[in-house]
């Protein structure tokens, strides 16, 4: 006998086991809604664009060749000095090569680039903070599956409750213990008992479709929640993180920075630019055309709108400068916020504790009471309810408190694949941008931006 339970206690812990290594961890809903996010595909391909500006102010440093080809068939008729009607015929062919570069234009050009690789990094870091939404929504859909599916484990606990309460109050009545009022009271509750199961039964089908837009998939069976992520001990090193680490922060700082170079351009654009061209020509005559000469260019006159860019450009420094610390305040309020919400819920759970084995206790005392006559069906039921919203508070609290601990991560600007080793590969900004930096356009250089392309599109 000892033997066989001996066994039987071995086979229930290896299928234990095996039950909770098939588990659906957070970490697998995580890297699911990573890998499978439309919103950061299409934030990473904006970032790719913004890569390609770079590469389209680089390419201002550069000369522009144009060759132009033309084929022009003409026909007149008319009299001559004799009177006599005459026509001609002619099939003119030509062909020009020419190549122009910009030798001086004070600073238009390096601006131009600044510009570009600024915002390429203000993108960048916008990027992450798409990265903390989507790890951050599929936090909140795990979560709050996993209390709907024990929420709705409770309502049917009530609904078998208060079949029993309904049995023993028909059983009373039969003997004449209760009158017909006790019994519909107890058919009155168990009918919203079971209104109440739909309304959960509802709230999970809605929680899975939204674990299925964050990951992907419908979740399977959850695992527990591993323990939550460190976030400091005190609002003031959350808000200091915060406040040298957020991305919208240092976006911001970005834009700024942007809107200096702006300032720049629009002042190099009131002056003039000295350039460089060339061209060679043919035609059907034989005749070769070369030129090689300086261009000079120097707007006098433009009525008023390059003084109207500058002062809009200073405009928008103001602003951006402005936006930046509007950006600090609001990230440290949401910290705050968040850090709130995390007391909040901790001493909710706190109170919910306390509730319950109070509302625990009542219930029995009343139940027991009422077999001997001392309480009615009501007392009964409405011991039982205020313990079943005890224990329905108690998982909501306990379930807000996790996902805000994650909302704290995620105001601090550090809820990112990277800071929860989530162990996978990510998506690398630099890839792209090394590869387009330099302006390519053939041979090597653009097979290599074929293979970097096919990767992120795997």
């Amino acid at each position: 006998m000892r033997k066989l339970l001996r066994a039987v206690t071995v086979t229930a812990a290896l299928a234990l086991s095996a039950a909770q290594a098939s588990a659906e961890t957070l970490a697998d809903a995580l890297i699911a809604a990573y890998k499978n996010s439309h919103l950061l595909d299409q934030n990473q391909a904006v970032l790719r664009a913004a890569d390609e500006d770079v590469a389209i102010a680089i390419s201002a440093l550069r000369p522009t060749i144009n060759f132009v080809g033309s084929t022009a068939y003409t026909y007149s008729e008319g009299l001559n000095l004799l009177g006599v009607r005459t026509t001609n015929e002619s099939l003119v062919n030509s062909a020009t090569l020419s190549a122009e570069l910009v030798l001086l234009d004070f600073g238009r050009r390096e601006f131009g680039i600044r510009i570009a690789e600024h915002t390429v990094l203000a993108t960048r870091h916008a990027l992450v903070n798409v990265e903390q939404q989507v790890l951050l929504a599929a936090v909140s859909a795990y979560v709050n599956v996993q209390l709907t599916q024990q929420i709705v484990t409770l309502r049917e606990s009530n609904v078998r409750l208060i079949t029993q309460e309904l049995r023993a109050a028909q059983d009373r009545f039969d003997v004449g213990e209760v009158t017909r009022t006790d019994v519909s009271i107890a058919e009155a509750r168990l009918a919203a008992a079971r209104s109440n199961l739909a309304a959960a039964q509802g709230d999970l089908m809605v929680a899975r479709e939204a674990y299925k837009a964050a990951t992907g998939a419908y979740p399977g069976r959850l695992a527990a929640l591993p323990p939550a992520p460190r976030i400091g001990k005190t609002l003031e090193e959350a808000q200091a993180v915060a406040r040298r680490s957020h991305p919208l922060v240092l976006q911001a700082q970005e834009l700024v920075t942007v809107a200096e170079a702006q300032v720049g351009l629009a002042d190099a654009a009131m002056k003039p630019t000295l350039g460089l061209g060339a061209s060679v020509g043919w035609n059907d005559d034989e005749d070769l055309t070369k030129r090689l000469g300086l261009n000079f260019n120097q707007t006098l006159y433009a009525g008023g709108a390059n003084s109207a860019r500058y002062r809009k450009a200073l405009a928008g420094q103001d602003r951006a400068r402005a936006g930046l610390g509007q950006t600090v305040v609001d990230v440290l309020q949401n910290v705050g916020n968040a850090w709130a919400a995390l007391a909040v819920y901790a001493a909710s759970i706190e109170a919910s504790d306390r509730q319950i084995r109070a509302a625990q206790a009542a219930f029995e005392g009343v139940r027991e009471e009422a077999t001997l006559g001392a309480r009615t069906t009501l007392d009964v039921l409405n011991a039982e309810q205020e313990l079943l919203d005890a224990r329905a508070s108690r998982l909501q609290a306990e379930a807000g408190r996790y996902v805000a601990v994650y909302q704290v991560l995620a105001s601090m600007g550090l809820l990112t694949v990277e800071h929860l080793n989530l162990g996978i590969p990510t998506y690398d900004p630099k890839a792209y941008y090394d590869a387009v930096k330099t302006a390519p356009s053939h041979t090597s250089r653009g097979k290599k931006l074929d293979e970097i392309l096919k990767k992120i599109g795997d």
